[in-house]
């Protein structure tokens, strides 16, 4: 028997045809990760499939509320090459976490495993290649994920968000399709909502916030800048930021001298509908931010995280610009005189927002989710394969 053979002899037999075909989601990490998995698998739930999730003990709680029938906890490291205990540590949790996915894989079945990025996704992965599973994974950034290059060579199909994606090898384009971020609910809600260009005189409602947990430098630059603003200009302004509690108290004071209305708050659970009211949104550039500004179709002032790994927001945040659905301004000079004369700008030519606003829309995937649940089940049906044509 050859070594093909014996590996053939040990892969998981699919589900009898009477069941309902199976996939393994694996998202872990972060939340980012783990949103656009949660999307997906509302939709493949939604078509007769059965959704099982693969995550780690960071966001095992986050999964509570994730649409799959069961949650299974898989060991896994992150490989820091500059730190070599903590890369070989990394490295013996991934392989625990391997030898439980292969276990994984072969009680459960899957038609099909899915991975979202992020070292959390290598075991479950990597299991399901050798064990001649297909496997699909999905990057939310115009620079393909460290984990996701890794997995890229073995992976049965890739789905991007980007039309070009950085570090993605030329070999593996032709099993490369762009799908978009899947968004959640209440983005494709919010989108409902048209672009309601300000008005000569106006109100100009700006919405301010840096990532899940705030950005410092949010609070550091914007409300200084908004303060040199002319008076007439400062009284057209209704501000909604999100900032660090410890940062609340003198953003609150500084808008308060200025005479800008604004609401201020260390979270807002209902931000992609603050985002639709918005006229021009302020933040970070991060895939899901990204996303969200071209599925609601909103202009973005987009601040990329400068420490960011492999400067991905910078990336995707060029993308919109490109596209004219907004501008990137890099940190270092994101300064209050920037903020004001960026802002003074548009409470003088509305008509530019309006434009932006349209191509960010046009930008946009809002039927994400939908587009990367078919091809999923096109490479669960055996449409593409993981080996590079001759």
């Amino acid at each position: 028997m050859t070594q093909q053979d014996a590996r053939a002899a040990t892969a998981p037999q699919p589900a009898t045809t009477d069941e309902p075909p199976r996939v393994l989601v694996c998202a872990g990490g972060t939340g980012g990760h783990l949103f656009p998995a949660e999307a997906l698998a509302s939709v493949l739930t939604g078509r007769g499939w059965r959704v099982e999730l693969v995550t780690d003990v960071r966001v095992a709680d986050l999964g509570e509320d994730f649409p799959a029938q069961d949650l299974h906890v898989v060991p896994s490291g992150t490989i820091s090459p500059r730190h070599p205990i903590r890369a070989l540590k990394g490295s013996m949790s991934i392989a625990r976490g391997y030898a439980a996915a292969r276990r994984l894989i072969n009680r459960v079945r899957p038609r099909i495993v899915v991975g979202f990025g992020g070292y959390p996704t290598l075991p479950p992965l990597i299991a399901a290649a050798h064990l001649k599973v297909a496997t699909v994974i999905h990057d939310q950034n115009a620079v393909m994920g460290r984990a996701n290059r890794v997995l890229a060579p073995m992976a049965s199909g890739i789905a991007t968000s980007f039309d070009t994606v950085k570090h993605l090898d030329e070999r593996h384009m032709f099993k490369a399709r762009r799908v978009g971020v899947p968004v959640r609910k209440a983005v494709l809600i919010a989108a409902e909502r048209p672009y309601d260009p300000p008005q000569v005189g106006g109100p100009l409602r700006l919405l301010v916030f840096g990532g899940s947990q705030g950005a410092r430098v949010m609070s550091e630059v914007v409300p200084g800048g908004l303060a040199q603003l002319p008076a007439d200009v400062r009284a057209r302004l209704e501000v909604v930021q999100q900032c660090r509690e410890e940062d609340l108290k003198a953003v609150r004071q500084t808008y308060a001298q200025a005479g800008i209305a604004a609401e201020l708050a260390a979270f807002f659970t209902d931000l992609p509908k603050r985002m639709a009211n918005a006229h021009l949104v302020i933040s970070r550039s991060g895939a899901s931010t990204v996303a969200e500004l071209g599925v609601i179709g909103r202009p973005g002032l987009m601040v990329p995280l400068p420490h960011a790994l492999d400067n991905d927001q910078l990336f995707n945040g060029r993308a919109l610009e490109v596209a004219g659905g907004g501008q990137v301004l890099e940190q270092a000079g994101f300064t209050p005189e920037a903020v004001m004369r960026i802002i003074a700008g548009f409470a003088n030519d509305s008509s530019s927002l309006a434009e932006q606003a349209a191509k960010a829309r046009a930008f946009g995937i809002p039927n994400a989710a939908e587009a990367l649940a078919d091809f999923v089940a096109e490479i669960a049906e055996g449409g593409m394969g993981g080996v590079s044509p001759a």
